[in-house]
Formats: C-alpha cells, structure tokens, sequence
C-alpha cells in the first residue's frame, strides 16, 4: 500500500513544502493538496517548490476541476511539471466542490468532467485533443505521462470513473462502503471493456495518531461536513430512500442545516455540529498506531492502493512521523 499526504495551500507555502518533505523523508510516496483558489493559496505553484525540494514523491491536487481554469492550461501546467522534474504529477479531478461555489458557480456536470479528463490527459501526454470544437496539441511535450483520478461519490459518477479515469478517489476510510464503491468502479471499468484491476483506489480521509479519541474526534470532524457537502447533492438528486446511495453515507446528514465554506477543511469547523461520533470514527483514522494498521489493513483487502491522510489537525508533524516510524512499515509485510 503507497501513502499520500494530503494538505491545504495556507501560507506561508514555505510550511507545505516542509511537510511535504517530511512525508518523503518518512516514507510518503504521494503529496496532494486542496484546489480552491479563492480559500487557498494556488497550489500549481507551491507544486514546483515541492518537486525541486523532494526527490521521488509525486504531486497533485485532491481534487482541481474542468471549470477554474481552461484545459489546456491545466495540461500544459502538468505537462511543464513533468518536463520539469521527470512525470512526477498526478491529476486529481472532480466536479468542483469549494472551487466553484465560493466563486458562486456550480459544480460542473458528469459529461463536463467526463470530457475533461480526456482532453487533459491527451494534452498533457502529448496528443492531440478537441479544445471547445478547436484541435489542439502541444507541441513541445515529449515523453509525458499525466494519470487522471477521479473523485466520486453516487453511481453516475461511480460508473464514469470507471469507464474513463485511471484512479478513484474516495474521500472517507469506511470499510462497507469502501466495498461498494470500489465494486461499483471495478464492475463500471469491466462493463467498458476496460481491465478494472488497472484502476488505482485512493482511500482519503483524517488520520489522527493519539490515545485522546475525544480530541481526534473533535480535531476530525470537520471531514463529515465536508463529505455531507457531496452526500447532501446526491439526495438532492436521487432522494433519501432510493436505493441508489447506501443509507449507511445519507442517515447522517439529516440533521444538516447550511454550510459555511470559510471554514471549509479545517479543525473546529462550526458548521459540522451534526456531525456525530459515529460518522467520524467510520470516516476517519483515530487511535493508537494499532488501530490504524487495523482499519489499514482491512482496506488494503478490499483493494485499496493507496491511503491518502489529510493532515488538517494539530497534530501534522507527530502524524506523519508516526506514520512513517511505524504504520507505514507495517503496511509493507
């Protein structure tokens, strides 16, 4: 199982880059961050201190989106990353959920999203591409290599990260509905006539080091609201009761009254009072050193590559060290 370190762009961007560098000196092979330009600060940037401060760790956004910036900006940013520091990037891309409501836009759609994760991918290696009814190439890449991982929640999404992305990412460490999610992927890939074994499963969510479990909790709970944000749009979509989201991801939101995004992400978020004890220990990675190789090793079964720890808590540099002293380690028997 690879490990990712997953951060937000607050400055000063000098600290992202020495915890990026920590996670590598600790055994992180992936370092992501959030993609909200008007929240934070612009991540593509930080993105190459990061590459000429690091060795082999690989960089990317969790998650950007087709709609704050043209697509052939986004492949041409990836691709002049790759040229620079040897295909070291991975595109993380979604709807656009922070990024585009605080810019007061909504997210966009599934055909959007889906269209956009080939035209990048086709830039950024090198291809040529159909830009809003325009060809284009870029001519000067040689060599690139741009994988694209899509975010999902609900089954039409589930079903196109499936037929198009090269890795899922799914925002919470839930074990029952890991499984369904990864089946639901798996199952979308094989009916595209496509190897689902070929997908890469990114679990994401809060991991917090500590005997303290009323602490992490509350350091953690952010993350539910943050994910209540996308299940809030799947009942809007689907309804409560629909059998097309499992009830064990909707019963909790139901006591969700508004969301305020200036505290998007972050310990003490007052909009995550719903949020109950349960959600956050299901979601998230709390405990002992022992609990976490517990939960970790039941996902790796279920077929997850990767665990990416948001590390939005004010416990960072004791997380990733202990990480990197003993889960990490174990993870690899």
């Amino acid at each position: 199982m690879d490990f990712g370190l997953v951060l937000q762009t607050d400055p000063p961007a000098s600290r992202v880059i020495s915890l990026m560098k920590r996670a590598e000196r600790n055994g992180f092979t992936h370092g992501w961050t959030f993609d909200s330009a008007v929240l934070w600060q612009e991540p593509f940037v930080i993105y190459s201190q990061i590459l000429a401060n690091t060795t082999t760790l690989k960089i990317g956004p969790m998650v950007t989106n087709p709609g704050t910036r043209t697509w052939e900006v986004t492949a041409s940013t990836f691709a002049t990353l790759n040229d620079m520091f040897g295909n070291r990037t991975v595109c993380g891309i979604g709807r656009g959920d922070s990024a585009m409501r605080v810019a007061g836009r909504k997210p966009n759609t599934l055909a959007r999203l889906g269209e956009a994760i080939e035209v990048i991918r086709d830039l950024a290696e090198g291809r040529e591409a159909d830009v809003d009814g325009r060809r284009l190439r870029l001519p000067w890449v040689r060599d690139g290599k741009l994988p694209v991982w899509m975010a999902a929640y609900g089954p039409k999404a589930l079903a196109l990260t499936g037929q198009k992305a090269d890795g899922f990412i799914l925002q919470l460490a839930d074990p029952f509905l890991t499984e369904w999610m990864v089946k639901a992927v798996r199952d979308a890939a094989a009916e595209a006539g496509r190897d689902p074994d070929a997908v890469t499963i990114c679990v994401a969510a809060p991991a917090y080091v500590g005997e303290d479990l009323a602490h992490a909790r509350e350091q953690c709970r952010w993350f539910g609201g943050m994910v209540g944000n996308h299940v809030a749009d799947l009942v809007s979509r689907y309804g409560e009761h629909s059998g097309m989201v499992p009830e064990a991801l909707t019963d909790y939101i139901k006591n969700r009254e508004g969301y305020d995004y200036s505290h998007h992400g972050r310990a003490g978020n007052p909009s995550t009072d719903f949020v109950p004890d349960e959600i956050v220990d299901r979601f998230c990675l709390l405990g002992p050193p022992e609990a976490h190789i517990e939960k970790l090793r039941a996902l790796r079964g279920l077929g997850v590559d990767q665990f990416a720890v948001y590390d939005m808590h004010d416990a960072q540099e004791t997380t990733i060290d202990a990480y990197g002293a003993e889960i990490i380690p174990a993870l690899g028997d």
